[in-house]
């Protein structure tokens, strides 16, 4: 296999000036609904980039649970590498790889944590076993065998059998602070649709047009 050769010309849709919203959120809402609606799998899965205070950059795939004009959020363990490398540098970036619509939703912006109540609203919703496997994966720490990690969950799931799990001390979420979007429509023979929004000092977004 020449993995040179392998390629797919964008010919799906098209972006232009005039069909953006004026502002990211809505466009965001207008995209991921489309996302949502295509049956693709798991239209939330976001890459999340951080980097330490070392320099070295991390990126992982992470599930986006919440997100309104204030921001986007994900939950994590936070004694994990992310969480780690966001309490010395809280810039982020995010990316939506929509590559069955041939579209990429790009966001820069800084990362908060969020506060405990937001987090047990949401941990109460996830399922049994989800919760327990929070009590019981020590994130991102080295692990000799694979039944180390079950015999825990196992252990979890004898401790909580009778009573609604608690949230465990070390699990909580971030929210994402946009400092710019970028929306992507994959184009033919590379000639790619790009928008960057970035605010405006007196309020609103400026829109330009990038190079593909």
């Amino acid at each position: 296999m020449n993995i040179g050769d392998m390629r797919q010309d964008y010919t799906r849709d098209e972006l232009h000036r005039r069909d953006l919203q004026p502002d990211p959120f809505a466009q965001f809402a207008v995209w991921f609904r489309e996302a949502c609606q295509s049956g693709m799998i798991e239209p939330n899965a976001m890459s999340l980039a951080t980097v330490g205070a070392d320099g070295r950059p991390t990126l992982r795939t992470v599930l986006l649970k919440k997100w309104d004009p204030s921001g986007f959020v994900f939950f994590t363990n936070l004694e994990s590498r992310k969480a780690r490398q966001l309490s010395e540098n809280a810039s982020v970036a995010l990316l939506f790889p929509w590559l069955a619509l041939q579209r990429q939703v790009a966001i820069d912006g800084a990362a908060t944590r969020i506060p405990t109540s937001e987090v047990v609203a949401y941990f109460v919703t996830r399922p049994f076993g989800s919760q327990l496997a929070a009590w019981a994966s020590p994130q991102s720490s080295v692990i000799t065998t694979r039944s180390l990690l079950e015999a825990k969950w196992a252990e979890m799931k004898r401790k909580f059998r009778e009573g609604q799990v608690p949230l465990p001390s070390f699990w909580g979420g971030y929210r994402v602070v946009p400092r710019d979007f970028e929306f992507w429509q994959g184009r033919r023979s590379r000639l790619h649709d790009r928008f960057r929004y970035t605010p405006k000092p007196e309020g609103g977004w400026q829109i330009d047009r990038l190079a593909p």
